[in-house]
């Protein structure tokens, strides 16, 4: 590859780019999956504008089949929702809505995992890491417009999220992208304290860009415990009057 090729890279300008040159650059730079995918997108985005007619339309409102919501339902013991790539939680179960009711106190629905990061107070209360929380969530709303580079909801939220927080401003613009697979969430509660959730997240294969993330807890640990209380705390509550019969996208 000839400097003025690299040059034209690094310049934004990656129409015609072959595959070889891609991998060339994911080994040399020892790209991460997460980031790789991300070159991967760029580069399909910049072709794209070549032939406009390949676009993708208008972002259309999105909404659970009633047989993902009754599945999700039946998961009685454990948290569990479904989110899209803007980080919109579209359903929940029970212990679900319980375990982030404070993303639910704003009216604004569907609730947003930017949003409640960087615009609620409560948030900071919320993540026993909130510089981990608030990087995970810009590095998952990086790849996500790298990904859908015409969803006007997205690009809406991210000029949102830019005029409104300055820490989110300072982290969009370090470029940095994230997948989210698997991990620890590490939150406080309101009602139950602390709560250390092991998570994992299922891409739905039948529903183009939606993830079921469900949270568990080891045997016998606080957290479980701190589960089953808040799970009769649910049914006692407004925690799942809070639930909506069908989100749509604002």
């Amino acid at each position: 590859m000839s400097v003025e090729y690299y040059v034209r890279l690094e310049r934004g300008n990656a129409k015609g780019v072959s595959e070889a040159v891609l991998e060339g650059i994911s080994r040399a730079l020892q790209l991460d999956d997460a980031e790789r995918t991300h070159l991967y997108d760029l580069v399909r985005t910049a072709n794209e504008g070549e032939h406009p007619r390949r676009r993708r339309g208008a972002t259309r409102p999105q909404q659970i089949r009633p047989g993902l919501q009754q599945l999700i339902d039946a998961m009685t013991d454990v948290p569990v929702f479904i989110q899209n790539g803007r980080l919109d939680i579209l359903a929940a179960n029970k212990l679900g809505y319980a375990v982030f009711s404070e993303l639910y106190v704003q009216p604004q629905r569907p609730a947003n995992f930017g949003r409640f990061v960087f615009l609620d107070p409560r948030a900071d209360a919320f993540y026993r890491d909130w510089d981990d929380a608030a990087y995970a969530t810009v590095a998952l709303l990086r790849a996500e417009a790298g990904r859908s580079p015409h969803d006007r909801i997205l690009s809406d939220l991210i000029g949102e999220l830019s005029t409104r927080s300055e820490p989110f401003r300072t982290l969009w613009a370090s470029h940095d992208v994230r997948e989210h697979r698997t991990g620890i969430k590490l939150i406080t509660h309101p009602i139950v304290g602390d709560l250390d959730l092991h998570f994992e997240a299922m891409d739905l294969s039948a529903e183009r860009g939606l993830q079921l993330i469900a949270y568990s807890a080891p045997p016998g640990s606080h957290t479980l415990d701190a589960l089953k209380l808040l799970a009769s705390w649910s049914v006692t509550s407004d925690a799942a009057g809070q639930r909506q019969a069908a989100p749509t996208d604002s």
